[in-house]
């Protein structure tokens, strides 16, 4: 067991007691603060909240009569604080505060805290610049007005002056167009911190973003909080909910953390991803509790536009001691991954009644430069999820999704829009109370994946399992208790793998050029 120090602020500390557990310590402890107590919690990742600036620091657990730590640091130099209030916003929860609270951040000087204290605070669009630290208070609440007129638009394409190239705002989908800017949104910048025990509010309901949702009106739905071509951004502690369409959207951007978050959203809203990172590269998402109307996390890299143009995948990215839960994938590759995904690792975590654990959407279509390769799931418990592991390489998104092309189980010519699957790593897992199957892989006959590997997974089924469609693809039937379902794997390992209940075979390969067993 051991304490570590994750990060800190002049404000506030972030800390990791690891006794085994996954998200929840397997014990209450006592958080100790200069030999004071604290409070107890019941997390493995914990803020603490109210520390002093540039002032040191000891913090040590007490744990089963034991005390564990301390860690020791000093937190932040901090130069001034700006309180919103003083720049004439109102937290009533009816004045427009957007401009009094945008002055305030135009004003911060570098080493300081823009403060929202308690209150609820109207607003539309904000927009981060570097080096800010944004505290929200306990109790203060961002609250998004909903009518599109109060929100400007991020252009999708702005013609460069030659002619030759354009400058990217806007997306949608995993392509360049006009959107409506985010509650939060930052471009272009660097060093940021937002952190606190408040709230970001989407506000939306199915009479205002979230209706007729599929259609573009004016431009694309907003995000909650969006960052383009942004470095060292942090968000902890605080929570986001009622976004009008992804929640948590960085594009572009590079060293991410998103620590000690909640990510809440009504399981009936739409297409309220918890957090996508979209061609990032080192992103941490630690400590985060995530329920959604979607797939919680959906780690993507565009269409093959935008692939082919940039080149840029999402890699270098963990997860680790989250809780998923009520949506329709716990993590998602996908389906916008034109640009590949790699380098990617879930570990210690919680996924519960979500309809799938592990879900990567491909297609035909999505390029050569769609290269899944690296990504692991480890050490982690699912109770009540669908169907815990499932790859599809026919999902028919878009306007194509159901032709021929997309949807033939036949082997078609490999060429430019052949997308591949290279090494899916599953260790350690227990996924009790399925439902439809323990796994549903289906790779490309022309392009098989080329390695598959389970390793101690224990499946069970719930008594009362429910029929359902493990994937969305052309021919996938509804049905339940069904065991791995495995197709178009060059390669496929399975150690010490437990299925118990499940009507029919356990494992049913086809089209494997190998397997080995233990």
């Amino acid at each position: 067991m051991e304490l570590k120090l994750v990060i800190k602020t002049g404000r506030s500390a972030v800390v990791e007691f690891d006794d085994g557990g996954k998200y929840y310590s397997k014990e209450e402890y006592t958080l100790l603060v200069n030999g004071e107590e604290y409070g107890k919690t019941e997390k493995v990742v914990t803020t603490i909240y109210g520390l002093k600036p540039d002032t040191e620091y000891k913090i040590s657990a007490l744990y089963a009569g034991k005390e564990y730590g301390p860690v020791e640091f000093k937190t932040d130099y901090e130069y001034v604080t700006l309180n919103v209030r003083e720049f004439g916003a109102y937290g009533d929860g009816e004045h427009d505060d957007t401009n009094a609270i945008q002055c305030a951040i135009m004003a911060a000087p570098k080493d300081s805290r823009v403060l929202v204290p308690e209150g609820v605070y109207k607003i539309s669009s904000i927009f981060l610049k570097d080096n800010l630290n944004l505290e929200l208070a306990k109790g203060a609440v961002l609250s998004a007005f909903t009518e599109r007129e109060k929100f400007p638009i991020l252009p999708g394409q702005i013609e460069t002056y030659d002619e030759k190239d354009y400058y990217n705002l806007g997306t949608w989908e995993g392509n360049p167009l006009d959107m409506f800017s985010a509650i939060v949104c930052g471009i272009n910048c660097s060093n940021v911190t937002i952190t606190g025990e408040g709230t970001i509010d989407g506000c939306t309901t199915h009479d205002n973003w979230w209706k007729n949702c599929k259609i573009r009106n004016t431009a694309w739905r907003p995000r909650l909080f969006f960052i383009n071509n942004c470095s060292n951004v942090t968000m902890h502690g605080i929570t986001v909910q009622n976004s009008p369409s992804w929640t948590i959207h960085p594009y572009f951007s590079k060293h991410l953390k998103f620590i000690d978050v909640k990510i809440l959203n009504p399981a009936n809203s739409h297409n309220t991803d918890g957090l996508d990172p979209e061609s990032c590269q080192d992103v941490l998402v630690l400590g985060t509790y995530i329920s959604v109307g979607d797939d919680c996390i959906a780690i993507k890299s565009g269409k093959i536009y935008m692939a082919q143009k940039e080149k840029t995948p999402t890699e270098d990215m963990t997860v680790r001691q989250c809780c998923m839960r009520d949506g329709h994938g716990a993590v998602t590759v996908g389906s916008e991954i034109a640009a590949g995904v790699k380098d990617v690792h879930i570990r210690d975590c919680m996924f519960m009644n979500t309809d799938r654990g592990l879900r990567v959407k491909t297609r035909r279509g999505r390029g050569k430069l769609s290269v899944l390769d690296d990504i692991s799931f480890e050490n982690i418990d699912m109770d009540n999820v669908m169907t815990p592991f499932v790859v599809n390489s026919f999902y028919f998104c878009d306007p194509d999704g159901k032709t021929e092309y997309v949807g033939s189980r036949k082997p078609l010519p490999v060429d430019d829009r052949t997308p591949s699957i290279k090494s899916l790593t599953f260790k350690d897992i227990n996924a009790k109370n399925c439902h439809v199957a323990g796994a549903y892989i289906f790779g490309l006959p022309e392009s098989k994946v080329e390695k598959l590997t389970f390793e101690n997974i224990n499946f069970s089924y719930a008594k009362d399992a429910k029929p359902g469609v493990a994937a969305m693809m052309l021919g996938c039937d509804e049905a339940s208790r069904q065991g791995l379902i495995v197709s178009n794997v060059e390669k496929l390992i399975l150690k010490n793998v437990n299925i118990e209940g499940c009507d029919g075979e356990a494992i049913v390969a086809d089209n494997v050029d190998k397997i080995e067993r233990d």
